[in-house]
């Protein structure tokens, strides 16, 4: 009779495997550590990019019609029809060109997710892409996971401080022969400045002798302010032709939790970003879909967002024109940076510490969207609040 020894669990050495870190660099966000510090000391939440309010009950009210009528199984890879559709009548109306819902739209699992669906399409190890600071913290770890090389070029006129408006010159000289794509981003977030039909434009023409792509981030799309026109790459000829525009509705229809957006691209472009897309995510909520198709058919809540957000940012402006915070101009997203100097020496990470701690209103550093860590005294706020959340906020720093 044979007999086997099995070792009892107890004497198995267990260790976890070691692994190399495709982002050694990254750790805690700035966004979650001032959202805790907020938390902790019970200070007005500032920092946070998205709304505490509710969305319209009527979309609410779409996305439980929608599951009713049995909206509730894997919809096509690219995204339910009826939406691909919706989408590309929304770019024709506002901007002029006219994308093929069936292979120019896809429907993603909110912004980030197109454009690091983008990013792993057409980003090869070595290559170059572009990308301006200060920027979102999404676009150089997913330039990284593909192998790319970042190019960090900075926004602004370096004797204009607080300027961040692109220098053409500057992404000029950033350009070789190893650079694959630039990323964009208009409104911009950290800033709150617009892109002119000028800086698109020169950005055409620059682009033009080249096989650059363009990845423009264009979520804030709606949000703009005094009368100022959004211009989306979708409008310029020789942008659209190279370029994925990407949306959100989170951002436009005050659900950032839902994680949907858009991107619209020509067919062959399209179809290298749905070879990535069908493998990461696949496909995309149904039901909510559905009630965003509906939604769209009405196109009001999209256009009145800019009086809506413009009349924020002024009670948020006002509030803050009497206080030693010097302002910036806040032409469109839902941010409003402000310049320290005249307040604290502190550094900006220091300053939203201290803010958060003894005033009790929470603010992100600029300097957390660059880098380097670049400090030049400014940081940012969020006005996309009840306005009772911003008017608690503003008492407190009257302080200052």
């Amino acid at each position: 009779m044979n007999t086997h020894t099995i070792s009892s669990p107890t004497s198995t050495f267990a260790s976890t495997p070691h692994i190399v870190s495709r982002l050694p660099a990254v750790g805690t966000t700035i966004f979650t550590v001032m959202s805790a510090l907020a938390a902790e000391h019970q200070a007005v939440n500032l920092g946070q990019g998205f709304p505490d309010f509710a969305c319209d009950p009527a979309l609410v009210d779409a996305v439980t019609h929608a599951m009713q009528a049995g909206h509730n199984q894997y919809p096509p890879m690219a995204g339910v029809p009826a939406l691909r559709q919706a989408v590309s009548a929304k770019i024709a109306g506002l901007h002029g060109r006219h994308y093929d819902a069936n292979s120019e739209i896809t429907i993603t699992a909110g912004a980030t997710q197109a454009i690091i669906t983008t990013i792993l399409a057409i980003v090869h190890p070595g290559d170059e892409v572009i990308v301006l600071e200060p920027c979102y913290d999404s676009y150089v770890p997913n330039i990284e996971l593909a192998g790319g090389v970042v190019v960090r070029v900075p926004l602004g006129q370096s004797d204009q401080p607080g300027s961040f408006g692109p220098d053409m010159d500057r992404i000029r000289a950033a350009i070789t022969p190893r650079t694959r794509a630039i990323l964009i981003n208009t409104p911009h977030n950290p800033s709150a400045t617009l892109w002119s039909d000028a800086d698109m434009r020169a950005l055409q023409d620059l682009l033009a002798p080249t096989d650059i792509l363009l990845i423009s981030d264009e979520v804030y799309e709606h949000i703009v302010f005094d009368g100022q026109q959004h211009h989306s790459a979708a409008r310029y000829p020789g942008l659209a032709a190279r370029a994925f525009v990407v949306s959100s509705f989170g951002k436009t229809f005050h659900v950032t939790g839902w994680k949907v957006g858009t991107v619209a691209a020509p067919a062959s472009l399209t179809a290298e970003f749905r070879k990535v897309h069908q493998f990461n995510v696949f496909t995309v909520n149904t039901p909510v879909q559905h009630a965003l198709a509906a939604y769209l058919a009405n196109p009001a809540p999209y256009l009145d967002l800019p009086a809506f957000y413009q009349r924020k940012r002024d009670l948020f402006r006002q509030g803050l024109a009497g206080s030693r915070l010097r302002l910036l101009p806040s032409q469109g997203s839902y941010f409003q940076c402000v310049d320290i100097s005249a307040v604290s020496d502190l550094n900006e990470a220091d300053f939203c510490q201290w803010l958060t701690r003894e005033i009790g209103v929470a603010a992100i550093p600029l300097s957390a969207f660059y880098g380097n860590g670049f400090d030049q005294r400014v940081v940012r706020f969020c006005f996309a609040k009840q306005d009772e959340t911003l008017i608690s906020a503003l008492e407190r720093l009257k302080k200052l």
